[in-house]
């Protein structure tokens, strides 16, 4: 039964459809084709910050952007798509789902051109996806490999008389190495190498088949880099260097012949990506006023696993009543949980994990691995029907890693005195004016000993896993989603898009049943203000 406000809310969504179409037939000629301009910045995230009225430029998602080069893709009004790139999203989630569907585009039969003004490593890993790569004259191609770099602070602690007491359980649950050590450890070391390894293949591999050369070509160029413009171009890393206002020449060249109901000569019209999301790809259509369309709920929680509320990291109390009223709403038929963290507080990812397996019990979820899963957070993702995870997703750190710093020889340097009355052998066990004496040590390493089997147990019961299996793959090691694929960690390698698809299967719906995808939690904003300023055409300029 439908009550009136839904109905009314219905009835503005229908509205605003109309509205969106009205002005797509203005803003979008019918019978003429159109080049949707994608612009790629590192301002790129899961869930984008308010913008401010009437700024410049509207922020948009990486959700966003794939779903506009999905619709470009089936879209026969689109001639093509041009990435403009100021800058690529951080983090090789994003980059490699941003690639996969650049990819699906030209499989579509539809053009893909890139201009880009310098191209790093990771820009180029995207690029090299589309059909043509353009920088002007002046530009340059900044592929000299990559590169983790880790700071270690003992040696500066020591000179402030600091003395970090870290408690580990893992060989390779490395976190507090950066205070206790003054170089990498070898467990440190051999993880690092092994994730760098992969990540370093998905750029050689993604190089080489964009760009049809050999792998062992493509290590050479990278051995040789940086390149200036004319060098980039004699490489074949690009396909020509041009200036901004030469670049529609360059389009109409890669524009396919107009169909019989486009007659007359090509031409490019250029329209702002950010213009067609609002206009036809984020466009859901009329929606029945009496019954609801089925809803899959797109939750986004990114940072530090903590207790509590808050605004900063996971707060518990926020994502768990997020995820019950999810639960309860019938409208609701699955859940993608869009998860980036390191990890955190333990009894705080174990009170997220219930609140997933409760929605679990209801209706499926799936979650789609960000760049980092690990740890708390890859704790909170077991609990779920299904992981996805790109292949430089880094995921897994199945152990755990506490302590405190003691400031006591500091508080001594610079005259500070500070005594205690207490009452209970291990009352000043958290004091940070002294050291963990051996009882409490053996006491806090027992406890954390215990907290790590849970661990184990935990991933082995939602995983399907032996004990045994998940105990060979923990230990605190980090793996990049490719590896972690191959061992059971996560399920698939796909980004957003794929577990949407995954989670709408599950959920019983059919590829042309229609669903709305609601982006959660809702950030603050000037009510409407960002819709309308979707449906004003801005003039382009690259």
């Amino acid at each position: 039964m439908a009550y009136p406000l839904q109905i009314a809310r219905r009835a503005g969504a229908n509205l605003a459809s109309a509205v969106r179409r009205a002005v797509a037939q203005a803003a979008l000629p019918r019978k003429a084709g159109i080049w949707v301009v994608v612009r790629l910045t590192p301002a790129i995230e899961d869930l984008p910050p308010p913008h401010l009225p009437f700024a410049r430029e509207v922020p948009v998602s990486l959700l966003e952007v794939l779903e506009t080069l999905e619709a470009a893709a089936a879209d026969p009004q689109v001639d093509g798509v041009l990435l403009r790139c100021d800058g690529v999203p951080a983090g090789w989630s994003k980059l490699l789902s941003l690639r996969r569907a650049v990819e699906r585009l030209r499989e579509s039969g539809k053009p893909v051109a890139v201009y880009a003004e310098s191209l790093d490593a990771e820009s180029l890993l995207v690029a090299t996806a589309a059909s043509a790569i353009w920088i002007p004259p002046s530009g340059h191609v900044l592929l000299v490999g990559l590169s983790a770099e880790t700071f270690f602070v003992r040696g500066l602690l020591d000179h402030l008389d600091v003395r970090p007491e870290v408690i580990r359980i893992g060989t390779h649950k490395t976190a507090g190495d950066r205070l206790t050590r003054r170089s990498m450890s070898a467990e440190d070391r051999e993880q690092l190498e092994a994730l760098v390894d992969d990540l370093f293949a998905e750029l050689v591999d993604g190089i080489a088949s964009g760009r049809k050369l050999e792998p062992a070509t493509v290590r050479e160029l990278i051995d040789r880099g940086p390149y200036h413009a004319q060098a980039a171009l004699e490489a074949g890393l690009v396909d020509a260097c041009l200036y901004p206002d030469e670049v529609d020449e360059r389009l109409v060249a890669l524009s396919p012949p107009p169909p019989q109901e486009r007659p007359g000569p090509r031409r490019v019209r250029l329209v702002d990506g950010s213009l067609y999301h609002g206009l036809r790809a984020g466009d859901p259509g009329w929606r029945p006023l009496l019954a609801g369309l089925p809803r899959i709920a797109y939750v986004v929680a990114r940072g530090a696993i903590h207790r509590g509320a808050g605004s900063g990291g996971i707060a518990t109390e926020n994502l768990s009543a997020l995820l019950e009223r999810i639960r309860r709403d019938e409208e609701v038929r699955g859940v993608v949980l869009r998860l980036d963290s390191p990890g955190g507080d333990g009894t705080a990812s174990d009170l997220l994990s219930r609140a997933v397996s409760l929605v679990v019990r209801e209706k499926p979820v799936v979650v789609s691995m960000g760049d980092v899963v690990a740890s708390g957070g890859y704790y909170v993702a077991a609990a779920a029907d299904a992981i996805f995870a790109e292949a430089g997703t880094v995921t897994g750190s199945i152990g755990v890693v506490g302590g405190k710093v003691d400031l006591g020889g500091l508080y001594r340097r610079l005259g500070v005195g500070r005594e205690s009355v207490e009452r209970g052998a291990r009352a000043g066990l958290l004091s940070e004016a002294r050291g963990f004496t051996p009882a409490e040590r053996a006491a806090l390493r027992e406890q954390m000993a215990a907290i790590y089997g849970g661990f184990v147990a935990h991933v082995a019961e939602h995983r399907s896993l032996s004990v045994e299996e998940v105990e060979r793959v923990a230990q605190g090691r980090v793996w990049s989603g490719a590896r972690a694929r191959s061992l059971g960690l996560v399920d698939a390698i796909g980004g957003p898009l794929e577990a949407l698809r995954d989670v709408r299967s599950r959920a019983g719906l059919r590829d042309t049943d229609r669903a709305l995808v609601d982006v959660l939690p809702r950030l603050p904003q000037v009510p409407g203000l960002r819709s309308l300023l979707r449906l004003i055409p801005r003039r382009l300029g690259l």
